[in-house]
């Protein structure tokens, strides 16, 4: 019997000590999009189900290619726009997390069958999931033009480095962690939106 070595560790203890601290965290940390860079770079890792998309966002770049962070920019963009103007969904928090569920079946699917259709599918769930969120957001927003450039600055920021360090990681990781991380947001995505009805 060979003993595990330390790199092949390494993968599962950090998984481990994510989900522990991430546990901690609110699942929707929404509140108002002011207080500058630091608030805007903390805002989008707060809430655990923005977090999780944009693990899921990090992960489809890697498997379905870097245009697909073009889809999610544009999707952001609109979609925070559309809540900064006052548009809403109901039930936008359940939403917001279904989305993350949604999300890990189309990086499922995405992985299991290379198909055309398949990549359509998860652009489309990729464009969708981050418009949502982006529209959360958009819908805090309020204070100064300086406040509020600071704000969106910095989560732009934050958002960059955890879609680009999950794709980094995944490509340099075995297949099979990308095939745990995509199970893992679909089972996490559908805990987040029932969690308020227990």
């Amino acid at each position: 019997m060979t003993t595990p070595s330390l790199r092949q560790l390494a993968p599962a203890g950090a998984a481990g000590l994510a989900l522990s601290l991430l546990s901690a965290l609110p699942a929707g940390a929404h509140g108002l999009a002011s207080g500058g860079l630091v608030a805007g770079a903390s805002h989008p890792l707060l809430g655990l189900d923005h977090l999780l998309l944009l693990v899921g966002v990090g992960g489809a770049a890697a498997l379905g290619g870097v245009s697909l962070l073009l889809v999610a920019l544009a999707a952001a963009v609109v979609g925070s726009l559309f809540g900064a103007f006052g548009g809403h969904l109901p039930a936008a928090e359940v939403l917001a997390a279904l989305t993350v569920s949604g999300l890990g079946l189309a990086l499922l699917a995405r992985q299991r069958n290379h198909a055309i259709s398949s990549q359509g599918v998860l652009t489309v769930v990729l464009a969708v999931g981050v418009a949502v969120h982006a529209m959360l957001h958009g819908q805090e927003a309020s204070g100064s033009a300086s406040e509020l450039l600071g704000w969106w600055i910095g989560a732009a920021l934050a958002s960059t480095a955890v879609v680009g360090a999950t794709a980094a990681v995944l490509r340099q990781s075995q297949p099979a962690w990308a095939l745990r991380l995509a199970a893992g947001l679909t089972v996490a995505g559908g805990l987040l939106a029932l969690a308020p009805l227990v």
